[in-house]
């Protein structure tokens, strides 16, 4: 399982983690912290699933979601950032998408996601992408995604 490869990684290493997480609702953070011992290097979360909420705790610019909005590379990055300086967490994963049913739009359809991964004062990897299924389908595999490219961007996968 993922979470497990992750956690031995990371306590391995002696690095910590954190996340930011709006379209999952917290789906990332109960899947890591299903595991025994996550306590060692899992840190927290934080689920912003409000642009307010967003910009209050995670210091997501409001320019952002007025230029970009709050589905967009610019957004996700933002929120890693955040949740690292919130945190102190050597590393911080951040998602944010339209789950569905509603909120979709032709330039933004239901089953859009942005993730970000990143390691403290480093640059984020972002990947965008598309997924179809049901609202609890497209949060699966949002978190699956998610703790993939959190493998990659570590080197480890």
């Amino acid at each position: 399982m993922l979470e497990e490869a992750i956690q031995r990684l990371f306590i391995d290493h002696g690095w910590s983690l954190s996340v930011a997480e709006s379209c999952t609702g917290g789906a990332i953070a109960s899947r890591l912290t299903k595991i025994p011992g996550a306590s060692q290097y899992f840190l927290g979360g934080i689920v912003s699933y409000s642009n307010e909420m967003k910009e209050k705790i995670l210091h997501v610019p409001k320019k952002l979601f007025q230029n970009e909005g709050a589905v967009s590379e610019e957004v996700v990055t933002a929120m890693v950032k955040g949740v690292i300086e919130i945190t102190g967490s050597k590393y911080g994963i951040a998602v944010t998408g339209i789950a569905g049913p509603a909120g979709g739009s032709p330039e933004k359809p239901i089953g859009t996601v942005w993730i970000a991964v990143s390691r403290r004062e480093s640059v984020p990897l972002c990947r965008k992408i598309n997924l179809e299924g049901s609202r609890s389908e497209i949060i699966d595999l949002t978190v699956e995604a998610a703790l993939l490219t959190l493998l990659s961007y570590t080197g480890s996968c």
